[in-house]
């Protein structure tokens, strides 16, 4: 990249600048709008920090897509030569898809975030307990339980859209002599939860929904992979959200090629350590926390040449 022409992009995008060095620049934070020049960034390392607030990252192309224009993004990605842009076509083509299935909840399902728990919610409730599962936690994702019918014994957690409709959920036992999950015959390209996402903010990527709840502003990928045409996929590129890996101990070929797929467009990854644990929901919340903050981060070229390497 030339250095030049990246300051003046950088220039039109955050305005004026300080020089330290040949790599390193300071900038007024826009996250923060502190007055002084507080925003450092260093070319070399493609990187970002700001003094003030801690607004930082390992792709300055989130800056720009984040607080530039659509044209000053274009102009950035030609600089940087990292991206093929060709790719993003296919992935937002004009090609006509389902409308998203609207779901109802089950009749029998009863709400457990009101104070007093009736007599048939008292093992669901104890179950949650057990799981570390708090008050917040069970109003923040709505959950609740069927005593009876179809979803006999099971929590209920429910998905909502970006619109607040209900899109799936998720029915996990919570006794005995059942099936541990039976979920409603629905698409699973959906993002779960949605309505609750910060795309501006890191996004970490678990298994389940006991896992999301556990890690904070996460989505869980249900068993599945991040399919080239998946909902998941084009939103996280379309906001360019910094993304933490945190799948299961034993799931790392999924994960390899979740982190292939997020790669080919440049998402700023990171790997969140889970060993010694059977999955994030397991994992003391603190313990998490410690975790992400020394998560991994995973350089596009370093990471594509070991895989080709591995593969030979």
């Amino acid at each position: 990249m030339h250095i030049k022409d990246a300051i003046n992009t950088l220039s039109g995008v955050l305005g004026n600048y300080k020089k330290l060095s040949n790599d390193e620049y300071y900038f007024k934070c826009p996250a923060c709008d502190h007055h002084k020049y507080k925003l450092a960034i260093n070319l070399d390392k493609n990187a970002f920090h700001c003094w003030i607030c801690d607004y930082r990252g390992r792709n300055i192309r989130r800056l720009v897509r984040r607080f530039g224009a659509f044209t000053q993004l274009q102009v950035w990605d030609r600089l940087s030569g990292q991206v093929d842009l060709t790719i993003f076509d296919s992935l937002f083509d004009s090609k006509v898809t389902e409308p998203e299935e609207i779901l109802e909840l089950p009749n029998e399902f009863k709400s457990l975030a009101n104070s007093k728990i009736p007599a048939t919610g008292i093992a669901a409730s104890s179950y949650l307990k057990k799981r570390n599962i708090t008050r917040e936690d069970i109003l923040r994702w709505k959950m609740g339980y069927c005593f009876s019918g179809e979803y006999e014994n099971r929590i209920i957690i429910p998905s909502f859209n970006e619109d607040g409709n209900l899109n799936y959920f998720i029915a996990r036992k919570y006794s005995d002599n059942y099936k541990k999950y039976k979920n409603p015959k629905a698409s699973k390209n959906i993002i779960f939860n949605e309505l609750y996402i910060d795309w501006d903010s890191d996004l970490i990527l678990v298994e389940g929904v006991f896992d999301a709840v556990c890690a904070g502003n996460a989505v869980p990928i249900l068993g599945s992979t991040l399919r080239a045409d998946s909902k998941l996929l084009q939103k996280i590129v379309y906001n360019d959200t910094p993304v933490y890996i945190a799948l299961d101990p034993d799931a790392a070929i999924k994960e390899r090629k979740i982190i292939k797929m997020l790669l080919k467009y440049d998402i700023e990854l990171y790997k969140i350590d889970v060993s010694g644990y059977e999955d994030v929901g397991s994992m003391p919340r603190d313990t998490f926390k410690d975790r992400k903050q020394k998560a991994v981060f995973i350089d596009r070229d370093d990471y594509l040449l070991v895989d080709m390497l591995s593969a030979i």
